[in-house]
């Protein structure tokens, strides 16, 4: 397993209030250099970001999950570690998929916020047990 799949695969802790994620995005920004910034439905970037673009996806992230997440809670953006982030996963509010956890696939991140060189990632299609069983006639 590469070094980003472990850190994509570790634990992450929710901000789950809005100035939680206002710190984070603080802590991010105290040292700017050194992040890339991944849309996971496109190619991996290969080259970090500069101080004024990551502060540029910083602000209209912030404000796009403020305009479309409506709850009085964030809890949509995960870091590894909050005090010392090495990668961030920041789910768009308009794809959460289900939360009692019936969904067909894994949910990916829009965006993914990391030190750490990013990786082409998929969501992995779960078929249910029953499934399965019902479609084994088919082989």
């Amino acid at each position: 397993m590469t070094e980003f799949q472990q850190y994509y695969k570790g634990n992450f802790t929710s901000t789950l209030r809005w100035h939680q994620l206002d710190e984070l995005w603080e802590k991010v920004m105290a040292e700017p250099e050194g992040w890339y910034v991944y849309h996971t439905r496109e190619q991996p970037p290969i080259e970090s970001v500069d101080k004024n673009r990551l502060q540029e996806f910083v602000q209209k992230t912030d404000q796009l999950l403020h305009q479309e997440h409506k709850y009085d809670y964030c809890g949509i953006v995960y870091a590894d570690n909050k005090a010392a982030p090495t990668m961030i996963k920041i789910f768009d509010p308009k794809n959460l998929g289900v939360v009692c956890g019936i969904g067909k696939s894994t949910i990916l991140p829009r965006w993914i916020l990391t030190r750490i060189v990013p990786e082409i990632l998929e969501a992995e299609v779960e078929t249910k047990t029953k499934y399965k069983r019902w479609l084994s006639f088919w082989d």
